[in-house]
């Protein structure tokens, strides 16, 4: 009779088994390095994008501080032009306030001169006549009077006793005075002063004519003179 043995030898059987374990062993250590590798990419990648975002990041930053920036600039221009707009809109009223100050106050120096005006005019024409005095007038034009014209220059040594006045009459700052002289030379010494004086100006002596003094029997010079007044 025949046998057929169909268990595999011993020997054989421990010959696949090596075979197997070297075969399974290799499989193993390929699949551990093809996973390192992936894992290694995958870092690469987050690494890359979290740069790309902290980049982002300070863009955004450096972008919204400057719009920050902008925004306050312009809101400060945009009050400065509200207080300039509303300084035009008050224009006009503030020129007719200042239009009504100017014209009270031309008021007020129109009514105080009308009440010192005419003593300031009278006490000057005292000083004219008054011995070792004169007009009131500014020193530097007298000087250069003095080198230009010196006959227009009034005579320190005239006898003011000379001339005396008899009429004085103003209105609307116009003078009117009239008076009594020794001779012609005394009233044109008159009107030299006044017409180098602060108060007078526009002088204009009236025809004179001669008379005879009834108490002294003096034959004397009659003068009247009109000028305008500044005061």
């Amino acid at each position: 009779m025949i046998r057929i043995n169909l268990l595999p030898n011993k020997k054989q059987a421990r010959k696949n088994d090596f075979f197997s374990f070297s075969f399974g062993g290799g499989g193993t250590s390929s699949a551990s390095s093809s996973e390192g590798g992936s894992q290694a990419w995958l870092g690469v990648v987050l690494g890359v994008v979290l740069v790309e975002v902290l980049i982002l990041l300070f863009v955004y930053k450096t972008k919204s501080d400057q719009l920050t920036k902008a925004k306050n600039k312009n809101l400060e221009h945009t009050t400065t032009i509200s207080t300039i707009q509303g300084n035009i809109s008050q224009h006009e009223k503030i020129k007719a306030e200042l239009k009504e100050l100017r014209e009270r106050e031309e008021a007020i120096q129109k009514l105080q001169a009308a009440r010192t005006g005419p003593t300031a005019t009278m006490l000057e024409l005292s000083k004219i006549l008054s011995s070792g005095r004169g007009p009131t007038v500014d020193r530097d034009k007298l000087e250069q009077l003095r080198r230009d014209n010196p006959t227009a220059v009034p005579n320190p040594n005239w006898d003011t006793r000379r001339l005396w006045l008899t009429t004085y009459a103003e209105k609307d700052r116009v003078v009117k005075v009239g008076g009594l002289a020794r001779d012609g030379e005394d009233v044109s010494e008159f009107l030299r002063r006044l017409s180098l004086s602060d108060y007078f100006y526009e002088v204009r002596l009236l025809p004179a004519q001669k008379d005879i003094d009834a108490t002294t029997k003096l034959e004397l010079v009659k003068f009247e003179f009109s000028a305008k007044v500044r005061y």
